[in-house]
């Protein structure tokens, strides 16, 4: 199975039409047979969970229905549109390796173990749905962590994405090895008293973390390839 992230970044005054585009996109993804699973997300202005939208900046992931990597294209309708917008682009193809839970409900990368013996560059998607009761906790701890992910050894790049701002959130990251990943996210103290408290607490209603094997990109934001180290 092949998935793609596709972040596209509008010029400045234009975000308007990236806010617009959730709601274009949406007939030719659906009718798209080469997708079985599709999300259009904003994104986040630090790079992980946040709660300032940037405006200019949005998203596509796409779950590819057994395609060759070659024909993992999206609808040429998006393509036009950013180029109509002069946007910048940078699209990263990946294969699930290993993970768990669920996106609203569904599998949608396959059944994944939740360990493998891959210890390469690996690409993490971590997403939840907050519940309404438990959004001031949730919010109250992230940006330690995000400040704390950042200066991590190992760490290439970072983004905050989301469905829906401050409720449906994810944070999408790309590490150097699996072992610079895990030893941020369970020798970091921050980071793990965050993930013991949602668990004790019970702060997501859905959450899914998939680890991911990145078998090419292409494009730039912010001028710049993001695998070519810390932004």
């Amino acid at each position: 199975m092949i998935c793609t992230l596709t972040v596209v970044r509008y010029p400045r005054w234009l975000g308007w039409a990236g806010f617009l585009s959730m709601a274009v996109f949406r007939l030719p993804l659906l009718f798209s047979k080469k997708i079985g699973f599709w999300k259009l997300m904003g994104s986040g202005k630090n790079g992980t969970f946040d709660k300032t939208p940037d405006w200019r900046q949005w998203a596509v992931l796409a779950v590819w229905n057994g395609e060759p990597e070659a024909l993992t294209r999206l609808p040429q309708t998006l393509y036009n549109w950013w180029k109509f917008f002069s946007c910048e682009t940078w699209e990263i193809r990946l294969v699930p390796i290993e993970g768990h839970g669920t996106w609203d409900g569904k599998n949608c990368f396959g059944p994944l173990p939740k360990q493998t013996g891959y210890e390469g560059r690996i690409a993490v998607l971590t997403r939840a749905t907050i519940r309404p009761g438990k959004l001031n906790r949730f919010w109250a701890h992230v940006n330690g962590v995000a400040e704390r992910m950042h200066d991590a050894g190992g760490f290439i790049t970072s983004l905050g994405i989301g469905e829906v701002p401050w409720i449906k959130q994810a944070t999408f990251s790309v590490w150097e090895s699996k072992a610079h990943m895990k030893q941020f996210a369970y020798q970091g103290r921050e980071h793990a008293d965050v993930v013991r408290k949602t668990r004790d607490e019970k702060w997501y209603s859905e959450e899914m973390f998939v680890r991911f094997r990145i078998i090419g990109s292409a494009g730039t934001l912010h001028h710049k390839d993001p695998l070519q180290g810390k932004s």
